[in-house]
């Protein structure tokens, strides 16, 4: 194992891991009308010259007011064209935003040193919780076990710094792909200051995520819980090391501003984590951290814009997804591809007796793994993989967990009997995405 004083930190030039795309802001155009202080008589005009015994004309007051109205009718027009511009424009701006986000940020082919996969390692995620903490008791719980990541680019790039989160004692970390693509060296440091050389295990690109090992004994792992158990509104935490290793180990608070959203980033959509805390550069690849103290979903992504004040729009990766993709890296070194069930059943479960519920069956692929075991339109999945199913989204996960060439024991009501099924796994969702029409739902 070797360690640096956190002087070596100092001699290594950070690069910003997320670039922005930001124009000038438009502004708006007020024509304003400044009247005289009261008490205070505005300088007196040379006296015309008129006929004795007729009024002077009003020349002057009308051109002001002329002036006035046509200033007004500018204003107005002004404004109206900055809305139209915003109207017509904001799309293309989130768009370049995220084209900038993943195209102009560092990338290329990563080549430093490997660690060997397949060595029965995987990330745990626990289903279960403890007391409510406060901020200051989840910051000193789960900081030991973030740290910055550096990744060396090469000297006409500079250095990428990120955060990875440990997972493990013995020193497995996770973090996001894009913090060390194209690099060639990492250097990992922990919030003691002590940093180590770090090794490349794994990576997937579409998914933004990576797993680092460093060679440590009895490190300080983050627990990693369940995401799934999320709601809009719960109180959530991030630590990260925004614009650099000046600001690493920095705090920030917020709620679940939305679960499940689809970001489309770079021509692919990801399913995350929205929140409002506070996210900036060198926080990608840092835990989001739930009220319990546990990881719920890894930092990916802020949302900027030049156009708007844009604040409080950040996203994660959620850990229950991430489970199997972390676990496919450590085994196989890349993301295994996900087997197809064929049905499409309702979001949630309906009470079928007084201790069972079901998800109602309404769409059966005809010669999927589901219509080849036997299930039918109508039919209530209870259970599956021996796992109760109360959401279409605990089916999912049910399904994540296999892969091809395996097979899924599902439980079915039907018509007040329950029946014990097999689905062979035989395809899988790449292979849904290639066919002619795309005729397969999934859950």
């Amino acid at each position: 194992m070797e360690e640096h004083s956190d002087a070596r930190l100092e001699e290594r030039l950070p690069g910003e891991v997320v670039e922005t795309y930001r124009q000038p802001d438009p502004r708006e155009v007020v024509g304003t009308y400044v009247r005289p202080l009261p008490g205070v008589s505005p300088a007196k005009a040379p006296p015309e010259t008129a006929p004795a015994g007729k009024k002077r004309k009003k020349t002057g007051l009308w051109i002001f007011l002329a002036v006035l109205a046509a200033a007004a009718l500018l204003a107005v027009a002004a404004r109206v064209l900055e809305w139209w511009r915003y109207d017509h424009t904001r799309r293309d701006r989130f768009e370049k935003y995220y084209e900038d986000y993943y195209e102009e940020d560092f990338s290329g082919e990563i080549t430093i040193p490997t660690w060997p996969t397949g060595l029965g390692v995987e990330l745990p995620v626990v289903r279960e919780h403890g007391e409510t903490l406060t901020a200051q008791e989840v910051y000193r719980l789960v900081n030991p076990s973030v740290v910055t990541v550096m990744a060396d680019l090469g000297e006409e790039v500079g250095v990428s710094v990120g955060t990875g989160v440990i997972f493990t004692g013995d020193g497995y970390i996770v973090t996001n792909y894009h913090v060390v693509e194209g690099g060639s060296e990492c250097l990992v440091a922990l919030d003691t200051g002590y940093s180590y050389e770090a090794k490349y295990v794994a990576g997937d690109e579409e998914n933004d995520l990576a797993v680092l090992k460093i060679d440590g004994e009895d490190l300080p792992a983050a627990e990693f819980g369940d995401s799934d158990l999320l709601t809009v509104g719960d109180k959530v935490y991030a630590i990260g090391n925004p614009l650099g290793v000046e600001l690493r180990g920095t705090l920030t608070d917020g709620i679940v501003s939305a679960i499940n959203r689809d970001v489309e980033v770079d021509g692919r959509t990801m399913t995350l984590i929205q929140t409002n805390a506070a996210l900036n550069s060198g926080n990608s690849g840092g835990p989001l951290i739930n009220e319990y103290g546990q990881v719920v979903g890894i930092n990916v992504i802020k949302m900027s814009s030049s156009y708007s004040n844009i604040e409080g729009l950040g996203f994660a990766i959620p850990s229950a997804s991430m489970d199997r993709l972390v676990d496919d890296l450590l085994a196989f070194g890349e993301i295994q591809p996900e087997p197809v069930l064929g049905i499409m059943v309702n979001l949630v479960a309906s009470q079928l007796s007084e201790e069972v519920w079901g998800l109602e069956v309404v769409e059966v692929t005809p010669g999927s793994a589901a219509d080849l075991a036997g299930v039918q339109v109508g039919d209530y999945v209870v259970a599956a993989g021996g796992v109760e199913t109360l959401t279409s989204q605990a089916l999912l996960r049910v399904r994540q967990q296999y892969h091809i060439g395996g097979e899924m024991p599902m439980t079915v009501w039907r018509d007040g009997e329950t029946l014990e099924v097999t689905l062979k796994l035989e395809q899988s969702t790449d292979d849904v995405k290639a066919s002619a029409g795309g005729t397969f739902r999934l859950p």
